[in-house]
């Protein structure tokens, strides 16, 4: 009976070991150094030996805790469906502008090679160019790029569906970003895309692009969402969606949709070194602006009344910071809102009316959707703690469309320079001490002002020794030279005084 019994016990006990073997629990491997064996302790009261990767493996880890794949979601079989549905909505935009230019009877060109002196003249040319834009409303609502509608002289909308082309009238610009309000008189309904939510957007979503490149009309293109909030240097309200899917010369004014066929984005940009980077501004930034455009055509945006500046790591250090957050007042524009609020010069403003401020450039923004007269909270750090202070926004002046390309008709126009006055924002962006001057927002290519080296972002101090503060001191002072005029020019660090002739007449 004792053997009985014993045979019973080595039995379960058997049992006991494969199934504590089976389930992992039990280690029984027999591990040798040499010629000598070690014990190895089976219920983890000292730590296991870690074995040393095989000669030649990689040091990384290589395997995915993951037993499946992740595979993304939402990936379609096909675009068809979906460009076949919003196709409609999408339109070409054609557009003409009239521009001056010299030339000469070409008898001379081809029996002397060239012009001879005082054979100029003067000459009138459309010049035609291609755009996209998307219906947003069936009463004929339509939104494009500023850029495709700026300065020009007649717009024509072509449709998809069997529509005639429509004359297109101008309701409203904001180039601060880029974007324009058309209106087209039919008696049918148009087909309006949705708008759809772009903060809901993540990179790694499809999207498709349909636009006009090239003048190749309703051109889909699909990719996904590369990154948001992109700052390219287009101006203080930077805030783009990029994709890669293609976007081309043409596409711009077109929609960027999601899969839902909703518009998340206005094609507005590319990097010409690229042809995977491309730049939509976010629909959300254009529901703020359309019901303005429509309304008054025009945008009034909120004023604070600083400069700002970016946290760099040295001015962590030298101002004693946590972090990189927030934007650095450099200056307070006098009796602005922010100077009747009691901040200061090196103050670090953190948040917002309850938004809190990552990056410096996220305050324009916010100041500029703000309401004019509200009163919002300022948190702002000065010398190492934090202070509230509460600040009355106002409004921030700037020069109507109008007027602007009425005071460019002048003098600068005869230099081939295109200008506009030094506003806190472009002073904060070139970095100047004062928000005063003209700034030079293009040069006319083979004009005088190229040929004297003039660049855009210079800033015109003076004009024969005399200070001009704004464009109309500016075009008042040009309107008096003769052949030609000397320049003051602030360009980055450096003053340097730029001699400039008048193009002839």
């Amino acid at each position: 009976m004792k053997v009985r019994g014993l045979g019973t016990i080595l039995v379960l006990g058997a049992a006991a070991v494969v199934l504590l073997v089976a389930s992992g629990a039990l280690d029984v491997r027999l591990l040798w150094r040499g010629n000598e064996a070690v014990a190895v302790d089976w219920f983890g009261n000292e730590p296991k030996a870690q074995a040393a990767p095989p000669a030649g493996a990689p040091f990384w880890k290589t395997q995915s805790p993951a037993v499946e794949p992740i595979a993304p979601q939402g990936v379609p079989q096909s675009f068809a469906d979906l460009a076949e549905r919003v196709s409609r909505g999408v339109v070409n935009i054609q557009t003409s502008k009239t521009v001056v230019g010299q030339e000469f009877p070409r008898v001379f060109e081809e029996f002397f090679g060239g012009p001879p002196q005082g054979q100029f003249q003067q000459r009138e040319h459309k010049v035609p160019s291609l755009g996209s834009g998307f219906v947003i409303s069936a009463d004929g609502y339509i939104v494009t790029n500023n850029h495709v509608v700026e300065d020009v002289d007649s717009i024509k909308v072509a449709f998809t569906d069997g529509l005639p082309e429509l004359e297109a009238t101008i309701v409203g610009r904001d180039p601060k970003t880029d974007i324009a309000l058309l209106r087209v008189r039919t008696d049918r309904e148009l087909f309006a895309l949705p708008l759809g939510d772009s903060e809901k957007v993540r990179p790694g979503d499809w999207v498709v692009a349909i636009g006009n490149p090239f003048g190749l009309e309703h051109t889909v293109t699909a990719g996904i969402v590369s990154a948001k909030h992109r700052v390219i240097g287009q101006g203080s309200y930077d805030d783009f969606i990029q994709t890669d899917a293609a976007i081309n010369p043409g596409n711009s004014g077109g929609p960027l949709i999601n899969l839902a066929g909703e518009v998340i984005g206005i094609n507005t940009a590319i990097n010409p070194r690229a042809n995977t980077i491309g730049f939509a501004v976010p629909v959300n930034m254009a529901k703020e602006v359309l019901p303005q455009l429509q309304a008054t055509g025009k945008v009034t945006r909120g004023w604070l009344g600083v400069v700002i500046q970016r946290i760099t790591p040295e001015l962590v250090k030298e101002f004693g910071l946590a972090d990189d957050k927030g934007a650095l007042v450099s200056k307070v524009m006098p009796d602005g809102p922010a100077a009747k609020a009691g901040i200061e010069r090196g103050d670090v403003i953190v948040e917002f009316d309850g938004h809190p401020i990552a990056d410096w450039n996220e305050l324009p923004r916010q100041v500029a959707l703000t309401a004019i007269d509200r009163k919002v909270a300022v948190v702002l750090v000065r010398k190492g703690d934090r202070k509230n202070v509460t600040a009355v926004v106002g409004k921030l002046e700037e020069p109507e469309t109008t007027q602007l390309a009425k005071a460019e008709v002048g003098g600068a126009t005869a230099f081939g320079l295109r200008v506009q006055d030094v506003t806190p924002e472009i002073a904060g962006q070139l970095e100047l001490d004062e928000a005063t001057g003209v700034v030079v927002t293009a040069v006319v290519p083979g004009s005088p002002a190229e040929d004297a080296g003039m660049r855009r972002g210079d800033v015109i101090l003076e004009v024969d020794r005399y200070e001009v503060k704004n464009t109309a001191q500016l075009q008042e002072k040009l309107d008096e030279s003769d052949e030609g005029t000397l320049l003051l020019v602030k360009r980055g660090d450096a003053t340097l005084f730029v001699p400039i002739k008048r193009a002839p007449s």
